[in-house]
């Protein structure tokens, strides 16, 4: 396998900017997941990466070498799309070994890696038939069987999972982590879905507007959001933003017009009286408490999913979303405490969106 390395990657198409610098390394045997809204560059990035779009500017290396100019085909990739692509006319196992016959290698070694792919895939009793007898599931394995036959450096994935229904889609990403673990492949996995990147990858890197707007472990994008960018796109439901001024009131934090308390020691964090900030709160990280205690808020609409509580209720300031684990008996109109976890709560700068940090030492 080996690593790769993108330095300044730019793309343009006339005047709109597309990607506008992005600089990452993907270690060796590394599985990272590009996430973000649609348009925020991360297929046009994989598809740089693979050589089928071409780069305005930076450079791209795989295994130390960079491949700007190095057609497709020669840049020991393997890529699964969200479409499939297979050959309908073809059997499974032609369309798995499709490109091990481009090679002109023997025929021996053909069917030793279709059946070596297919028995990792669980898709051995699938080699005889064509697409048109086979599930999405089934033809998403076969498409994965196909890249990993030619053995390449690097794995890229554009959304594999997109047109499976909810159930497959989630038995899917177990099969691809578990795939990944066996195989110790360098892959780069595209996915507008927060839950497949969190799930699966080592590393997720969240883009926005073409930049890397954060880009870490997948608990380190959760716990500590890097800006409001990364807070409201990790997590579902979304974090809550409540926006406020700072003021200190009787020697303690409290954020004015939100009704919540600031999660802010004055003496640790540089935050000046007055400021305009935002607070988030994950809306698994509010307490439901009696009537009287916390804060006052009223039930608007209870969604139960079975594992969990949805509860969208209204203060005398804001809308909340609440997760909760308790099977409580509400309805809508009901008058409810609420209180967020103050270990659990974010802060960030209105004005930048950037998250306000503890002031070291």
């Amino acid at each position: 396998m080996a690593s790769v390395e993108l330095r300044d990657i730019r793309k343009s198409y006339g005047h709109l900017q597309v990607v506008q610098g992005v600089d990452l390394t993907i270690a060796d045997g590394e599985f990272v997941a590009l996430v973000g809204p649609s348009g925020c560059g991360k297929s046009t990035l994989l598809r740089m990466v693979a050589g089928l779009e071409d780069i305005t500017d930076g450079s791209i290396a795989i295994d130390g070498q960079v491949v700007n100019n190095i057609p497709t085909r020669l840049r020991n990739i393997a890529m699964v799309f969200q479409s499939y692509a297979l050959y309908p006319h073809m059997s499974v196992f032609d369309n798995m070994a499709f490109s091990l016959r481009l090679r002109n290698m023997e025929r021996g070694r053909i069917e030793t890696g279709v059946d070596g792919a297919a028995g990792a895939l669980g898709i051995r009793h699938l080699l005889a038939r064509h697409p048109r007898q086979l599930s999405g599931g089934q033809r998403q394995r076969v498409a994965m069987g196909r890249a990993i036959v030619r053995t390449p450096k690097v794995f890229l994935f554009d959304e594999p999972l997109s047109n499976l229904d909810a159930k497959l889609r989630v038995q899917m990403r177990t099969e691809v982590k578990s795939l990944h673990q066996r195989l110790g492949a360098t892959s780069i996995y595209v996915t507008h879905d927060q839950v497949e990147a969190m799930t699966m990858a080592d590393r997720i890197v969240l883009l926005h507007q073409g930049t890397i707007a954060q880009a870490g472990p997948p608990l380190d994008l959760y716990d500590y959001p890097a800006n409001l960018i990364v807070a409201g796109f990790i997590g579902s439901p979304s974090m809550n933003f409540l926006p406020g001024v700072y003021r200190t009131v009787a020697g303690n934090g409290v954020l004015a017009e939100t009704g919540l308390p600031a999660p802010l020691d004055i003496d640790a964090y540089a935050v000046a009286e007055g400021r305009e900030v935002v607070l988030g709160v994950r809306p698994e990280h509010f307490e439901i408490l009696d009537p009287g205690n916390g804060i006052t808020a009223t039930v608007h609409v209870v969604e139960p999913t079975g594992s969990e509580t949805i509860v969208a209720a209204k203060t005398a300031a804001a809308e909340l979303t609440i997760v909760t684990h308790k099977r409580l008996a509400l309805r809508s109109g009901d008058c409810i405490g609420v209180m967020p976890q103050r270990e659990r709560m974010h802060l960030f700068d209105k004005a930048s969106g950037q998250r306000l940090r503890k002031i070291s030492g």
